[in-house]
């Protein structure tokens, strides 16, 4: 988990896609952490996002560094816990203007039952699989 939380730090933008009914919603996401041996990322309540994810928890993101790139897919299991929260915003001090571990907008959720696959290309745009982690 390591190693595709680095990659995701590396790439600073990563797109997350969920579901709404039956259409696709990908929109970019920065945050990202390692908290209790879990992956996590944030959001706020009050975003479609959230309620995207409450309804149907599956999820992927992917990240693409200029030659690699990764696609990470399981669910997002929301964590209401001040520890978790703190721990991401100490970690993205930027965001505490708008959030704070004490309110009922933020939103940390860790990835569960999670597969990262790590991806890059020839120069012949042959797609190849490198790796694929479960976590």
């Amino acid at each position: 988990m390591k190693e595709v939380y680095e990659f995701l730090k590396k790439c600073g933008t990563y797109y997350l896609a969920t579901v709404e009914g039956d259409q696709p919603r990908v929109r970019p996401f920065g945050t990202v952490e390692i908290f209790e041996g879990k992956l996590y990322i944030q959001t706020g309540k009050v975003k479609d996002v959230s309620k995207q994810l409450q309804a149907n928890p599956k999820a992927e993101i992917s990240a693409f560094d200029g030659e690699k790139w990764i696609r990470v897919s399981g669910k997002l299991v929301r964590d209401d816990r001040v520890e978790a929260k703190k721990h991401m915003l100490d970690n993205y001090p930027e965001l505490k203007a708008r959030y704070s571990p004490e309110d009922d907008n933020t939103e940390v959720l860790y990835f569960e039952d999670a597969t990262a696959t790590f991806y890059s290309s020839d120069e012949k745009l042959n797609i190849i699989k490198v790796k694929e982690i479960k976590f």
